[in-house]
């Protein structure tokens, strides 16, 4: 879990650029991240990358509801937590986001924290 003491939000986009329902892959600093809008218009925030050993992308996951179905593996991924349902198991790394005044921030670490 991050110590959100330590963190520094960055500017990502509008808030349009973020369809509700898809995934959109964005790269700051040297994070890659899959942040991804509910139907409800929630914004989440996840490493752009499956728990599975072999890895792969998650911005191109299927969203429903507030989890992620992974694109090659179809293992189900909590949004708010990064957390793999049963009956797989794992955890994806989560970021927090804000918006103000229309303008999408996530919340990085310092480098120390990676």
């Amino acid at each position: 879990m991050i110590n959100r003491e330590q963190l520094n939000f960055a500017p990502i986009g509008g808030l349009s650029e973020f369809p509700r329902g898809l995934g959109r892959q964005v790269r700051i600093s040297d994070w890659d991240l899959a942040v991804f809008r509910t139907t409800d218009g929630a914004l989440y925030a996840l490493e752009n990358r499956t728990p599975h050993p072999k890895g792969g992308p998650l911005a191109e996951g299927i969203v429903s509801g507030h989890y992620v179905y992974c694109p090659l593996r179809d293992w189900k991924i909590d949004l708010e937590d990064g957390e793999v349902q049963e009956p797989d198991t794992g955890r994806v790394r989560t970021f927090p986001v804000r918006i103000e005044d229309e303008a999408v921030l996530i919340g990085l670490p310092s480098n120390s924290d990676r």
